[in-house]
């Protein structure tokens, strides 16, 4: 039966080069952009490189809860079901910034976003037969404290210490939402991809790094192989289960970050 892929920011980087690869099993793949032009340039690649790729979009800026509601509203009036979520949309800033609805932009992308779309589209993911819920992190997050009076960067702002903060929030929430989804037929994993040469290593670390093929076999690997169905609540390097940090394994954060995270995209 034909799964459903959805992949956030895979419009370029390692979530295009994801997009290509899980276009190769004849599933049909989502793609996610922030404007309609990207997206069909995307499809267009990809086609060009799998012929009969199955292919559709949706857009969305993450930085804006409205914008993500109306996309999860689209994908459920579209689709039945979705079998598989790559939370993969990253970004990293030097700057303060803030989001439309006074969020610190960092943490805004990197967490809100997915935790918001992810509830939203627990529903069509709950209809699936066996599915897949994948976030992106990093390694970065081994180096983030956990501040709550600083979510928000209200406090102080650091371009690293926000971006490690916001990957680190990507693991807490994965394990949250394994626990809560127990007895589900719905896994969660949160993976590093690697240090991969992308715009945001360029932008945020000004190196270079492996190819984006490299970057995406984790998360393919996570979407597709037998080897994990029913894996849950664990956390990847190279395709193989790793050890993530310390603080990531806190229940009393795992549970608060979900709380406050819940109270800031106004879900209940």
């Amino acid at each position: 039966m034909n799964k459903i892929f959805l992949i956030t920011g895979s419009t370029d980087g390692i979530g295009k080069q994801t997009a290509c690869e899980l276009a190769k099993t004849n599933d049909t793949v989502i793609i996610h952009g922030r404007d309609k032009k990207k997206c069909l340039s995307t499809i267009k690649w990809i086609k060009s490189k799998v012929k009969d790729a199955q292919l559709d979009f949706v857009t969305a800026d993450l930085s804006s809860l409205d914008d993500i509601r109306k996309m999860a509203a689209e994908i459920s009036t579209k689709f039945s079901k979705l079998d598989v979520l790559i939370n993969n949309a990253g970004v990293y800033k030097h700057e303060r910034e803030l989001s439309q609805h006074g969020f610190e932009m960092t943490f805004a992308i990197n967490h809100l976003a997915h935790f918001l779309l992810t509830n939203l589209l627990l529903p069509l993911l709950k209809n699936s037969d066996s599915a897949r819920i994948i976030n992106v992190s990093s390694i970065a997050h081994t180096r983030a404290s956990m501040d709550f009076s600083n979510l928000n960067s209200e406090n102080y702002f650091d371009g690293y210490y926000t971006y490690s903060l916001s990957k680190l929030a990507n693991v807490l929430f994965t394990y949250e939402l394994a626990e809560r989804l127990s007895g589900n037929k719905i896994t969660v994993n949160a993976l590093h991809p690697g240090v991969i040469s992308t715009k945001l290593l360029q932008s945020g670390f000004n190196i270079a790094g492996s190819s984006l093929k490299e970057g995406a076999a984790t998360s393919v690997y996570l979407a597709t192989s037998a080897e994990v169905e029913g894996v849950t609540g664990k956390y990847f390097i190279k395709s193989a289960e790793s050890q993530s940090s310390p603080l990531s394994y806190s229940k009393e954060y795992q549970k608060k970050l979900w709380e406050a995270s819940e109270k800031l995209v106004g879900l209940t």
